[in-house]
């Protein structure tokens, strides 16, 4: 398989959206208020939607929460909801025909194979796929006992294993999770599902943890096999606001050619010696000014280059950028110099020039 050439999956439909079957690369985050609270977890969920998120996973830890997805239904969410179940087959039951898009369960968990049975019957009655989920601290005792330490290997087994038990009582409409907080067994055992299922699979490292760190791990995992075409729906895990594993995944998806949706791309230098303006803070401002204002979501290119030597030559590509002097700036388009002018104007001239050229753009 080379890089970029998309395996082949099955289709599944999640609500609105179709995860696998060449669809576009799908992005989930999950709530992290408390699922009582249906106020705050509707407005984390549309805030999520707002960041771009595709599909949005909540969790359900008790059969009173269902009450809040048929509320989080009723008031017009905008994204597929997921239920989040563990232990329970009942919940998932009422989850089923509750009106949710999609139901994520480990069936080794919830009991004997009748409960796994009634499931799928119910989330077949209901046009409900079930996601299924597995990590290394959820394998089974005898699987774990077998290759002595949660290998991908493992994961995979006790992922089919699953697979089967829904398979058993003619239930086919699955998304298969494999997760591991370490990046190589989670490359390594999403290999091996690719090759031995046509199921979709949903991409993530887990407990990555929080900033730089936590979204090079992800960086690494998810984009490795999403450039060996492996992989229909994504997560990063971050210990932060839901909204940033958004931001990163679609950041993701963006370096590695799959994005489809428009958005502002920042190149900038890394600074060196000959930098004279402070780009590091003013890469920073401009990132969020135009979050702020809504610019990012303008499909150009923008280059934000720290000296005038070289800065509008490397940089010719962009749509628009600026260039670095001693206490003063370029403006250029498309590697063509359109103004001087000085340092404490360069963003404000560089964000007055997009809006003038490109506003129309804002979707």
């Amino acid at each position: 398989m080379g890089a970029f050439d998309r395996r082949i999956s099955r289709p599944v439909r999640v609500g609105k959206a179709v995860i696998g079957g060449g669809s576009p690369i799908l992005v989930q985050s999950m709530t992290n208020t408390d699922t009582h609270d249906i106020d705050a977890t509707y407005s984390q969920v549309m805030r999520l939607a707002e960041a771009g998120c595709d599909i949005v996973r909540v969790t359900a830890p008790d059969i009173e929460s269902v009450k809040t997805f048929s509320a989080l239904i009723s008031r017009g969410a905008t994204v597929p909801l997921v239920a989040d179940v563990h232990f329970n087959h009942e919940i998932a039951i009422a989850l089923a025909e509750s009106g949710v898009s999609k139901i994520r369960i480990n069936p080794g968990n919830i009991g004997s194979e009748e409960n796994v049975r009634r499931v799928a019957e119910a989330c077949r009655r209901n046009s409900v796929p079930i996601r299924i989920g597995v990590n290394s601290g959820s394998l089974e005792k005898e699987i774990l006992a077998r290759y002595g330490s949660p290998t991908p290997e493992a994961l995979v087994e006790s992922a089919l294993f699953h697979a089967s038990l829904l398979e058993k009582y003619d239930f086919h409409d699955i998304v298969i999770s494999v997760k591991a907080s370490t990046v190589t067994d989670m490359i390594a055992a999403n290999r091996i599902l690719a090759e031995r299922t046509d199921y979709p699979l949903h991409l993530g490292v887990t407990e990555a943890g929080g900033g730089t760190s936590a979204i090079v791990k992800s960086s690494i995992g998810i984009g490795t096999l999403l450039a060996e075409g492996i992989g229909d729906t994504v997560r990063v895990s971050l210990t932060d606001d839901p909204c940033e594993e958004v931001r990163a995944a679609k950041d993701i998806l963006k370096a590695v050619g799959l994005s489809q949706t428009p958005g502002m791309d920042i190149v900038a230098c890394p600074t060196c010696g000959r930098t004279k303006i402070d780009l590091i803070s003013l890469h920073r401002e401009f990132t969020e000014r135009s979050r702020r204002e809504g610019l990012d979501k303008i499909n150009i290119k923008v280059a934000l280059m720290g000296c005038v030597v070289n800065g509008p030559g490397e940089a010719r590509e962009a749509d628009l950028g600026i260039a670095g002097g001693q206490g003063e700036g370029l403006i250029f388009k498309k590697g063509k110099i359109l103004k001087k002018v000085n340092e404490d104007r360069l963003l404000d001239e560089l964000i007055d020039e997009i809006k003038k050229e490109y506003i129309d753009k804002v979707i």
